[in-house]
């Protein structure tokens, strides 16, 4: 079965940090690229940050660089987003996407950044 499961999402304080993960299964995972997507109510969900197929390149919205990291480690087809010096405006739900042969979306991790 293809998927992805997103999991560390929760409640934190403004100024501290999450470690989201990202584990999939039912495909090649070395050979997609992977990126982390945000949404809130009412607006379209936003590209966060996405990391090449080998790790080697990766870019990031303006509004969280200096802030998030994205990784992933092969061994463990896992993407994951260590997200630092929160914001309220980071709230929102999290998605894990992979794309290559085909696309695929995780079912999203709330992050909730408030005080």
């Amino acid at each position: 079965q293809v998927q992805l499961v997103e999991s560390g999402g929760g409640l934190v304080q403004p100024g501290g940090s999450l470690r989201l993960s990202c584990a999939a299964s039912g495909f090649t995972f070395s050979r997609y690229a992977m990126s982390w997507y945000r949404q809130t109510p009412g607006k379209e969900r936003e590209l966060v940050a996405v990391i090449t197929v080998g790790g080697g390149s990766t870019n990031y919205a303006d509004s969280v660089k200096g802030r998030f990291t994205i990784s992933r480690d092969i061994a463990k087809n896992t993407v994951y987003l260590q997200m630092n010096s929160l914001k309220p405006e980071d709230t929102a739900v999290y998605y894990c996407n992979a794309r290559g042969f085909r696309e695929v979306w995780g079912q999203g991790t709330q992050v909730t950044v408030s005080s």
